[in-house]
């Protein structure tokens, strides 16, 4: 644990730190000669970076590997062995030298297809997010509809429900009446009653003329 934290110090001071500065005197100078050197540099230092990555994964475990970091970062730096000059003119430069065409082509195909890939992905994205919000939004007032329609106290719940309180008419009130209790009982219309009385009348006074009539005879 020691030992990591010691090379993690190590790397980011001599060996991002340092050298940032360098670089920034060598662009302010306007030193060619030192400008090269750093830029050498900064490209050994990316390819040590990327394996770093790979090699904190898997040989760790390896004895003196921090300690080994710390001097493979010290012999990059060091104006005496100049590793990193040497690295890039032996290995990297010329390597570099003859894959340039193949590897500008990689370029152009990868930044073609992501491209492509993020309109593709972004179109899709974009979809997803109108049918969403077109969901959202019909469920919304679909709610406050149903939670209107309840509450007798908003406008429109209370027309709903005043239209269906009229739906029972005096028609159908009537029919339920008749169908099930009893009519209430209550005075017979005025005309028939008079009619009643006035033909009874009529029956005592010929029978009260037929018996006088009886009588004069005797």
């Amino acid at each position: 644990m020691v030992s990591w934290i010691i090379s993690r110090l190590v790397v980011l001071i001599f060996g991002t730190l340092y050298p940032a500065y360098y670089s920034y005197k060598a662009v302010k100078s306007k030193d060619i000669k030192e400008y090269v050197k750093w830029m050498m540099y900064w490209i050994i230092f990316a390819l040590f970076t990327t394996a770093e990555t790979f090699t904190d994964i898997f040989l760790c475990w390896f004895p003196f590997y921090y300690e080994l970091k710390i001097a493979f970062v010290a012999w990059l730096l060091s104006p005496y062995t100049k590793g990193s000059s040497l690295l890039y003119r032996k290995f990297v430069h010329p390597t570099l030298s003859s894959k340039e065409k193949e590897i500008d082509d990689c370029l152009v195909q990868a930044k073609d297809r992501s491209y492509d890939a993020l309109v593709h992905f972004g179109k899709r994205g974009l979809n997803v997010a109108a049918t969403a919000a077109v969901m959202a939004a019909s469920k919304v007032a679909r709610l406050f509809h149903f939670v209107s329609f309840l509450d007798p106290r908003e406008g429109q719940g209370q027309g709903a429900l005043s239209e269906r309180l009229r739906s029972f008419s005096m028609q159908d009130l009537s029919t339920i009446r008749g169908d099930g209790a009893p009519a209430p009982s209550g005075p017979p219309p005025t005309g028939s009653g008079r009619a009643s009385s006035k033909h009874g009348q009529q029956k005592m006074s010929r029978s009260a003329s037929e018996s006088a009539g009886s009588s004069g005879t005797a």
